[in-house]
């Protein structure tokens, strides 16, 4: 019951939380602070959920090869900014290799 009390009182802190990005005044997301701090959370955030996929096994850190490999071939895609569907297919090709030869 716990469990589904901290997931309603999440559910309706985002909400509150986009509603009232929806309602913030104009003049305050046009201010060049604001509007740089929205352009970096969403990397900031998306970086630290790719970290914890990438680096955590259970409640344990771990170094899988296999997925460092995987990061890393989708950033040298990222970088040669090869198309959202070939990054993920050469992060998955990449992950799969290593993981079939080690």
């Amino acid at each position: 019951m716990t469990l589904w009390l901290v997931i309603a009182a999440v559910g309706v802190g985002c909400y509150a939380l986009k509603l009232a990005g929806l309602a913030a005044p104009r003049e305050l997301l046009d201010q060049p602070r604001v509007a740089r701090f929205a352009d970096l959370v969403p990397v900031a955030l998306l970086s630290a959920l790719i970290a914890v996929q990438v680096l955590t096994s259970g409640r344990e850190l771990t170094v899988d090869p296999a997925r460092l490999s995987g990061l890393a071939a989708a950033v040298l895609a990222l970088v040669l900014r090869a198309p959202f569907l070939v990054v993920l297919i050469a992060a998955a090709v990449t992950t799969g290799l290593v993981r079939a030869l080690v």
